[in-house]
């Protein structure tokens, strides 16, 4: 399927790994060229060379801290105007409710909220301007389906999820989609952070914390970069200008519900 996007510009946040990258790789893929940030610039242009060599697509880097003032303000202006955004951060660390303070909150906030918003604020104009669009924000499955021990992620995330909700209807006439993907579990190190917290709380080893968890998931497995991209890219594409507002989960089944 051509997505129509061949020679359209995007800006992929956290994309030097993980599921930023599988969103990097499949619309390099499908012919746009890209803005790639991270904090570590060595795994940032090496991640960066091969979507080059693989695509022969032009990609800028911009290694920054995007949660900050400074980052935003850097990468902003090496992106310039893009049509197509991806918002994507690492989801703060787990935890009990009794463990988070008031700063452990704002900085949740501030990388999985507040950057995501001020990235929107920043690009959605001009593409409204332009008349085409879409923002895609990584989120995650505990938006429909609350993890206890994520709790920050579940307050930072819903706080965004509540934004888009309302945003997106007030720019989808100007040809802006916005839209987030909920992932489950997924092959990346995040996964690995947290079968490690499993295997060091139950004393089992890390594939016995695989495993364990791979059983609560219908799919019977975990889901990969590359899948998680190319629903990434169909939402960033031609065919998907009336999908408005809404939260896809790529979760293999594991959050239980009828809508």
């Amino acid at each position: 399927m051509d997505l129509g996007i061949k020679g359209k510009r995007a800006l992929v946040c956290a994309s030097s790994k993980g599921l930023g990258l599988g969103c990097a790789r499949a619309l390099a893929e499908a012919g746009a060229d890209l803005v790639m940030n991270a904090r570590g610039a060595e795994a940032l242009e090496a991640s960066a060379q091969a979507i080059r060599d693989d695509f022969g697509v032009n990609v800028t880097t911009v290694a920054c801290d995007v949660t900050s003032a400074e980052g935003q303000a850097e990468l902003l202006k090496a992106a310039g105007e893009v049509d197509i955004l991806v918002n994507n951060a690492g989801g703060p660390p787990p935890g009990m409710w009794t463990d988070w303070e008031r700063e452990d909150f704002i900085k949740a906030l501030d990388a999985n909220m507040l950057t995501p918003i001020a990235l929107i604020k920043a690009l959605v104009p001009g593409m409204m301007e332009r008349g085409w669009g879409r923002v895609v924000n990584i989120t995650s499955q505990s938006v429909k389906a609350p993890i206890a021990v994520l709790g920050l992620s579940n307050s930072a995330r819903a706080g965004l999820t509540g934004y888009v909700a309302g945003t997106s209807r007030q720019v989808a006439g100007k040809g802006v989609t916005i839209n987030n993907l909920l992932p489950g579990i997924h092959a990346t190190d995040r996964a690995e952070a947290l079968d490690k917290g499993v295997a060091d709380k139950e004393g089992v080893s890390m594939d016995e914390a695989k495993a364990k968890r791979c059983a609560t998931i219908p799919a019977g497995r975990y889901g990969t970069k590359e899948e998680f991209g190319a629903a990434c890219a169909f939402l960033c594409s031609q065919h998907a200008g009336f999908i408005i507002g809404q939260n896809i989960l790529l979760d293999g089944g594991g959050v239980n519900a009828t809508l």
